[in-house]
């Protein structure tokens, strides 16, 4: 079964990342959502997310090295619906960013977080 899940991520300093072959995005100060799956091995993903020393593999990774993930959520919802419901209440700062897989224009987004989002059934985990 896919778990989809939600890093609510926070950068301190604006900064200039270069995010794999996406290439370089100037990201600024604030809360970022990221939205993510796993088919399987959920807490190990998750692990690896709050894990300072991986090796570089999603574009997640890269933004990871200089934000730090303060809240985490799971759902039952398809990754794609949570992304399209994310995208008409925040900004997707980064073009395809986690979605080169998907029809998701995003799974990054950032802005003030939604304070009401019970239409994806979130449950905090972190």
């Amino acid at each position: 079964m896919n778990t989809t899940y939600l890093l609510n991520i926070h950068l301190e300093n604006t900064r200039t990342i270069k995010i794999g072959k996406l290439g370089k995005y100037r990201f600024r100060t604030g809360h970022y959502i990221y939205v993510g799956s796993a088919k399987r091995n959920f807490n190990h993903r998750i692990k690896r997310h709050l894990r300072q020393e991986k090796k570089m593999h999603w574009h997640i990774d890269y933004l990871l090295r200089y934000a730090r993930i303060i809240k985490i959520w799971s759902s039952r919802l398809p990754e794609d619906n949570i992304a399209d419901i994310l995208s008409s209440m925040m900004e997707a700062p980064v073009p395809r960013f986690g979605a080169s897989d998907s029809k998701s224009k995003s799974r990054l987004f950032y802005g003030k977080q939604p304070q009401d989002m019970p239409i994806m059934t979130l449950t905090r985990i972190l």
